[in-house]
């Protein structure tokens, strides 16, 4: 899950993906590639606002 408002477009997430999931577009982080995701976490851990975080659907 990405908070939009809370994103300040600073590309650490997208830079620290492995799979190249994330992209910045217009300032804001989008999941341009969401089926390649494997919920490493890299995001969430290096977002230094907090503005992306895992989420199980499954539950």
């Amino acid at each position: 899950m990405i908070e939009d408002t809370w994103c300040k477009g600073c590309g650490i997430c997208a830079a620290f993906c492995p799979r190249q999931v994330l992209e910045i577009h217009h300032g804001k982080v989008r999941a341009v590639a969401p089926e390649k995701c494997v919920s490493c976490g890299m995001c969430e851990l290096r977002c230094p606002d907090y503005a992306i975080y895992l989420v199980n659907l499954e539950e």
